[in-house]
C-alpha cells in the first residue's frame, strides 16, 4: 500500500485542509502563509524551528524572509503537488509561531 502521506491530493482535500489553516492559501500547485513577528530576530528564531522540524520530518519548505515576515511555502516535489505532508508541516509551523 502507498505512503498516503505522499500521495497528491484532490481539490477537495486541499480545500478540506484549507478550511482548518484559513491562514494558508494555495498558490501555484503549493500552500502558502505569511507570518509577522515582532522583529527580524523573532522571525530568525521562527525559522530555526521550523528548520529543524523539516530535518526531523525530510520535508522542506521554501522560506522568504524579509525582516519581521516569513513567508513559508510548501509542496511534495515526489507527488508532484500538496500532500498530507504539507498540511502537516503548516500545523506544526502555525503551532512553532505560537
Amino acid at each position: 500500500m502507498p505512503d498516503q502521506a505522499i500521495e497528491k491530493m484532490s481539490e477537495e482535500q486541499i480545500a478540506s485542509g484549507l478550511e482548518k489553516r484559513p491562514q494558508w492559501s494555495e498558490i501555484g500547485g503549493q500552500i502558502q502563509r505569511t507570518y509577522q513577528f515582532e522583529d527580524f530576530v523573532a522571525s530568525m528564531e521562527f525559522v530555526r524551528k521550523v528548520a529543524e522540524y523539516a530535518e526531523r520530518v525530510q520535508h522542506h519548505p521554501d522560506i522568504l524572509i524579509r525582516y519581521n515576515k516569513v513567508t513559508l511555502t510548501v509542496s511534495t516535489h515526489d507527488a508532484g503537488g500538496i500532500t498530507a505532508k504539507d498540511f502537516d508541516l503548516a500545523e506544526e509551523a502555525d503551532r512553532l509561531a505560537g
